[in-house]
Formats: structure tokens, sequence, C-alpha cells
């Protein structure tokens, strides 16, 4: 069957991804990953499938890196991912392989905006929410943070509106207040999917996602739970990613809790994550300043002043450790793949 491009833009395909498809594919099957689950893809090539409709297929994807929201061509036969197209974003974080090895893990592909949850009835947990906007920037997608369950208390839900504010002002990152119990927020939220675009919804377990994303598609799509008294976290009740649709257009990708939130390697996410940091930075007395003892350090001000708190400095020191640490243990991997490659092409 010939390339179906009107019903893949119906999807979010793009003229970008039109180009991606060699003339030899354009006779396959092209579509979306609307979910994964342990080894298969479920694809879709119109919107009318996405959403309920004929036309979905399940397809095997071992040996395949793919993702929710990827672009993919099958084979001939339809039983398989044969090629993923190039990604125009991807929230990729660090997993561990048997607690050793360091891999890279695709949350969701594709995606225009980044929805990061939080829940207005605890406060957020500011070091955790930059690794969320650094992982974010890095994705090429739109950061954007949202604060759940903005029903609860008034004074609550200011509090964490203003630590959430707070970190995105400083970076430059819209902080929207919602809540899908009584609508508040919900629009707006939904106005950021005009024009066909991808939000992925990434947060905990417990900070309401499941109910945001029911709110978003207007039906009780996904299940939710309480969160548990004891230590104010909540269950996993979503088990896998899903790409669906909402009522105005647009498509949205629920994920599942992200317990950890661990770093791969950047490319100018820490940078623009802590843009205040680096803004400071500038105006240091020498370019190659540690911010430590150094005299005519502006960050080292900042904080003395009061306007720079002690502890971003500190996360900001960890989280460039971390990166240059993954990217080690990569180029070791690559060393090590290397020697391995010339060890089996030298003749014995």
């Amino acid at each position: 069957m010939p390339l179906d491009v009107a019903a893949l833009r119906e999807l979010g395909f793009a003229d970008a991804d039109e180009r991606e498809v060699r003339a030899d594919e354009r006779e396959r099957v092209v579509g979306r990953v609307a979910r994964l689950d342990r080894g298969w893809s479920t694809v879709v090539g119109s919107g009318a499938a996405a959403r309920g409709g004929d036309g979905a297929v399940r397809v095997r994807n071992i040996g395949a890196d793919v993702a929710v929201g990827d672009w993919v061509v099958l084979d001939p036969r339809c039983e398989r991912v044969a090629r993923v197209l190039p990604r125009r974003s991807a929230f990729v974080r660090r997993v561990s392989s048997g607690g050793v090895r360091a891999e890279r893990h695709a949350l969701a592909a594709n995606v225009d905006v980044v929805l990061l949850v939080h829940a207005a009835d605890a406060t957020p947990n500011a070091r955790r929410v930059e690794r969320e906007l650094v992982l974010a920037f890095d994705s090429g997608a739109r950061p954007v943070l949202v604060v759940t369950k903005a029903d609860v208390a008034e004074a609550t839900a200011a509090g964490a509106t203003a630590v959430l504010g707070a970190l995105g002002g400083a970076c430059g990152v819209a902080c929207l207040a919602a809540s899908g119990r009584t609508g508040v927020g919900i629009a707006a939220l939904r106005a950021l999917a005009d024009g066909g675009r991808t939000l992925a919804v990434l947060g905990a377990s417990g900070v309401g996602k499941s109910t945001l994303v029911n709110a978003l598609v207007g039906t009780a799509l996904r299940r939710t739970a309480e969160v548990r008294d004891a230590d104010g976290r909540g269950r996993h009740t979503t088990t896998a990613a899903e790409l669906v649709g909402l009522p105005d257009g647009g498509w949205v990708i629920d994920t599942p809790g992200l317990r950890a939130v661990s770093l791969w390697t950047s490319g100018r996410g820490i940078e623009r994550a802590f843009a205040d940091v680096f803004a400071l930075a500038e105006r240091c007395r020498f370019r190659d300043c540690k911010h430590e003892a150094e005299p005519g350090c502006a960050v080292r001000a900042a904080i003395e002043a009061g306007t720079l708190a002690p502890e971003r400095l500190e996360s900001l020191r960890r989280l460039v450790a971390e990166e240059a640490a993954v990217e080690r243990e990569r180029e070791a991997r690559r060393r090590r793949a290397d020697r391995k490659g010339v060890r089996r092409a030298t003749p014995r």
C-alpha cells in the first residue's frame, strides 16, 4: 500500500518525517508506536486507529530501539519493526542493566511538550525537578512544570506552585497549576497540544498523572489509586506508556511513574536547567573559576547575598560529575568493543 501521508499527519507526521522514508519503503506500512508490551509494539497508521478504531497492528520489536511515539517502517509482511525513523525529540534517561552497566532508555519519542508533573499536597523535591529539567531540555521538547491536585488546601497548593515556579523561572520554564478532579487548568494544558502536537506526561507515582491524563482525554482511560498515608507515595497504576488522542486534536503519551531520574549524556540540558548559575558564572573574574575561594566570584557573591541557594550550586556540581561518569563508562565500553573488533579481524 502506498504511503498514506494524510492519515499519518493526523498522528503528528511532519514533512521532516516524510523525507526520512526511503523510496524503497514507500509501499510498506509506516506508522507510529502507540504502545509497547515486552517485545511487542502496537503500531497505528491513522488517528482513527490510535483512538481505538480498526487499523492498529501488533508487531515484534526485538532488536529495535523503539519508544512510544516513534515513527517506524514495518517489514513487508507486517510482522516486525524493520526500521525506526530518526527522532525529532526523545526523553532519554539512564537505567542500570543488571545493576551494573549503564544503558539508555527512551521513555517517549517525537514529543513537542514534556509535562513534568508534581503534586501540590507535598513539597516538590527540588533536586528531582532539576534532573527532570535537564532531561527535558536535552530531549528537544519544550518542558512545562505542572502542579497537580490544585484542589487541595489553598496554602499547600500555593507553596508547591511557588517552589516549582521559582525553579522554572530560573531557566525560563512555565509553571501551571491543574486539577484533574475540578478541571482547573485542563484547558490550558490541552492548548499545548494545538496543531496536532504531542504531549508527554512524566512524574513519580502518586502525583496524579493518571487523573490528569483522564481529565485531558475526557474519559476514565487510566486507573487511579490512592496515595499511601504512611509515606505519601502512590502505586504504579500506569504500567505501560501509551499514545492517546485528545478530544480537540493532538496527542498525549502517559508514562509509568519514575522512581529514579538518572541522567544520560547531556547536550546543553544542564546549562539550560541551571541558566541562572551559568549567567552568574559569566560575571566571574576568572574564566575557569570553580566558585570556591577565588576572588571576584559572582556565584559565591550571590550565595553570600542570599540570591542563589547554595544547594543549587552543589546540585549542579553533582549532575556534572554524574554525567561525566556516564560518559567515561560509555567511552570505556567503546574501547572494549573496538579491541574485540580488532581481535576478531586479526588472522590467527
